[in-house]
């Protein structure tokens, strides 16, 4: 499954599931706080699924145009989540080096 985040509009935010090409869920949120719901909404639409952050193969994430912070806050979630999961971002791997 792929994780899509839309969060290029200021108090729109939209996160859906993927699979073999289409969307199976999607669920979007108004409010005056724009993308601080943006894991709220992640977390409702796994649950609403029954499905869980290890089964995503894979992160979409809207990089604009649109609100500067709504898509910061959009690709640095969708970025933390690739890291975490060990799963590509737009079609790339995260592979940062740790030095120590």
């Amino acid at each position: 499954m792929i994780l899509y985040i839309n969060t290029k509009d200021q108090k729109r935010i939209t996160v859906s599931l993927k699979e073999n090409g289409k969307v199976i869920k999607s669920v979007s949120r108004e409010n005056k706080y724009g993308s601080q719901v943006l894991l709220l909404l992640i977390m409702k639409l796994l649950r609403t699924t029954n499905s869980e952050l290890q089964t995503l193969k894979s992160i979409e994430v809207e990089i604009g145009p649109g609100s500067f912070t709504g898509l910061r806050v959009g690709v640095s979630v969708a970025n933390a989540l690739g890291f975490s999961l060990g799963i590509p971002v737009n079609g790339k791997k995260n592979e940062t080096k740790l030095i120590y």
